[in-house]
């Protein structure tokens, strides 16, 4: 319903070249230019000027945007409104995008209860970094996602989406068997400064937790290994690399032999879920996010919140 030009439009305003707004859109970047070149005649103003290698939105493409958040947000009320109307109650397909850690923790018992309360559902969860799952929810690829809440997504005053805090996560820090700290209970972040560190990958939510947790406690980590899976980094700390935070409700692999150990006013991440304005009053999305809430309060014992 809503134009594809548009979405093209709004693909490259969050991310500030037509090439990269183009693979979100799953187009080729000529196909993406003219697009906003066949909207622009259509409205007859200039929409993009160059900027070096990236392009700047003009105050007539902003004036775009604007109304386009509305007219979104707009249609997906209407949806809401018909859903009330349609035969069968909570039907249809509602899909889920979740990082890594609420993919296995969090979304599939969601998944459980709703096809418990809603058998007819069709249920669909795809994994993905929050820029990521942002980028798949601003297309309509997906319904729902569970994020943490960083940076790279947007803020929660954007009139774009509605965002809602599921839980706050404690991290723990994650030592070798034979580390000095093992044992001890008043084990503080900044104990583990001189530590050689193990993170994520730059640019992935994981490498700016573990960057900004140490840097509230007052010091760089000195990143020597860069681990995107939990194994991957269970398995360089067992083996006397580095330490590492980990999530509260991440499962790590028995196999690899290291100690977890609560941190002293840890940090925390937060995970939210959002969907597009306007969308959350949808009987399936409703029904969706209700889940959520019940599987997130439900997780206040192991997070150590109760």
């Amino acid at each position: 319903m809503i134009d594809r030009r548009l979405r093209v439009l709004q693909a490259i305003a969050r991310h500030g070249t037509v090439t990269a707004a183009a693979q979100v859109c799953r187009m080729t970047p000529s196909a993406a230019s003219h697009q906003v070149q066949q909207l622009a005649r259509e409205l007859g103003v200039v929409l993009l000027e160059p900027d070096g290698r990236r392009v700047r939105l003009t105050p007539a493409a902003r004036i775009v945007l604007a109304h386009g958040e509305v007219l979104t947000a707009q249609w997906e009320r209407a949806r809401a409104e018909l859903g009330a109307h349609r035969p069968g109650g909570v039907t249809g397909t509602l899909r889920f995008c979740a990082f890594s850690t609420a993919a296995a923790a969090v979304v599939p018992p969601t998944l459980a209860l709703l096809r418990r309360s809603h058998p007819t559902l069709r249920l669909h969860l795809r994994e993905a970094e929050p820029a990521r799952a942002f980028d798949l929810l601003a297309a309509g690829d997906t319904d729902i996602v569970v994020v943490v809440a960083t940076a790279a997504i947007p803020p929660v005053t954007d009139p774009a989406v509605d965002q809602r805090v599921l839980y706050d996560e404690p991290l723990d820090v994650l030592v070798g068997p034979d580390h000095p700290l093992v044992g001890r209970t008043d084990v503080a972040l900044a104990d583990l400064a001189a530590d050689p560190w193990i993170c994520g990958s730059p640019g992935t939510a994981y490498h700016q937790l573990v960057t900004l947790a140490c840097s509230g406690a007052g010091f760089a980590p000195d990143v020597a290994h860069h681990a995107d899976e939990w194994d991957t980094g269970a398995a360089l700390v067992a083996h006397g690399f580095g330490v590492a935070l980990v999530p509260r409700l991440a499962d790590l692999p028995a196999r690899h032999d290291t100690r977890r150990l609560r941190i002293a006013a840890p940090p925390v991440r937060r995970a939210v879920a959002a969907v597009r304005a306007g969308a959350q009053d949808q009987p399936v999305l409703g029904a969706g996010l209700e889940a959520l809430r019940s599987v997130a309060d439900a997780l206040a014992p192991r997070l150590g919140t109760v």
